[in-house]
């Protein structure tokens, strides 16, 4: 006889979240469990697209699928929470909340700030449950808001941007919303949202001085603009990942170089890098020159197998692949440049960077606004 292995709490709880998230993979598949009783419930396998198991709640959750079997019933399994999960969207009244989370335990009167308040009830809405409060100074009440006039959650608004940068259309967010939380959101207000507190961001963040290194690379890309090829140019400091600057032209004559370099000179505040390493561009030697003096070092001609390269930014490149492959193509320059300063924001504050240590460019750079775990919401709510 086989004895069932004992298992403490936290090790269940972290071993039940595993099985969770897959839970979450299932409906995100289209998985949706299909009921045949009242309390019994067909998942498909993962595995096996033809195989189903059976999910059961006659007091207890039970499941015929080997992981549950194997540990004799102590974890619910992937299948069983994928039930719970889809139970919960399903019912009208039992919608996921999506709470605010504010960076702060300390909850203040939007009218007279005293932090002498107290719970008051909550209120439900097409955007989930929110708590209220009641302020004892001032008879206020109110529900803490970090974005102020707008009727949806904030942190709705926090996820959409962070989903989209990662590389989701503005279709596939709603879908997902929609799917995870049982709240409509068409597409097109996903990206008025995006393009809202995008301008609040960047014009916020641009106004702060990156401490950037002696060493900076530059290159640039061909990118799709309705039709016709652009080149989309980036400089990046080397000691931080700081993408100091982008910019988008027609052409890679001496002139567009220069207006290029000079751009990144001003983004940098004035400061001169002591090196510019660049690709073999006929229109580099002469720019570099120009604009940074005849002291400076530049590394022309560079490869991917040079010992000196190019490559950290090309990772970059790689990043705004991943966002501009979803869009297919774009429709005006002005659209593809608002585009280059939101990536450039998320790169520089929101992304962390293995070869960072886990830190962000701006961070790297002497940037610390102490973002916290929400970074979006964090950046969202000092812009305004």
């Amino acid at each position: 006889m086989v004895r069932p292995m004992r298992i403490g709490e936290i090790e269940k709880q972290n071993l039940e979240s595993l099985r969770k998230v897959r839970a979450f993979a299932i409906l995100a598949k289209g998985d949706t469990p299909k009921a045949i009783g009242k309390e019994t419930f067909l998942v498909p396998s993962q595995s096996d697209r033809e195989k189903r198991y059976t999910v059961t709640h006659n007091g207890e959750w039970r499941c015929n699928c080997p992981d549950f079997q194997k540990n004799h019933g102590m974890l619910l399994c992937k299948h069983i929470q994928s039930v719970q999960i889809f139970l919960k969207l399903r019912e009208k009244e039992d919608i996921l909340e999506i709470k605010t989370e504010l960076e702060t335990n300390e909850i203040r009167c939007d009218r007279c700030n005293s932090i002498n308040v107290i719970k008051r009830g909550k209120r439900k809405t097409k955007a989930g449950i929110r708590q209220r409060y009641e302020c004892k100074e001032c008879g206020r009440r109110f529900t803490p808001e970090p974005i102020k006039h707008r009727k949806t959650n904030s942190k709705l608004i926090a996820l959409t941007m962070d989903l989209y940068f990662k590389g989701l259309s503005t279709r596939k967010i709603a879908d997902t919303i929609y799917q995870f939380y049982g709240i409509k959101v068409d597409h097109t207000t996903i990206m008025r949202w995006i393009n809202t507190y995008m301008a609040k961001i960047n014009g916020h963040v641009n106004k702060l001085e990156p401490n950037v290194g002696e060493i900076w690379h530059n290159d640039e890309q061909k990118i799709n603009i309705n039709g016709e090829w652009f080149y989309s140019w980036n400089t990046l400091d080397s000691d931080s990942r700081f993408l100091i600057s982008n910019a988008i032209t027609k052409e890679r004559s001496d002139f567009e170089t220069k207006a290029v370099l000079k751009k990144a000179k001003r983004m940098a505040h004035g400061i001169n890098p002591r090196a510019m390493i660049t690709d073999g561009m006929p229109s580099y030697p002469s720019a570099v020159k120009d604009v940074f003096g005849e002291d400076i070092i530049h590394v022309y001609n560079v490869g991917i197998r040079d010992r000196i390269n190019n490559n950290v930014l090309e990772r970059y490149h790689g990043t705004y692949r991943e966002r501009d492959k979803v869009m297919r193509a774009l429709d005006s320059v002005e659209t593809a440049r608002q585009m280059n300063e939101n990536l450039r924001t998320y790169y520089n504050f929101i992304r962390k960077h293995s070869a960072l240590n886990g830190m962000t460019p701006a961070e790297m750079a002497g940037i610390n606004l102490n973002l916290g775990r929400n970074r979006w919401m964090s950046l969202i709510t000092q812009s305004l």
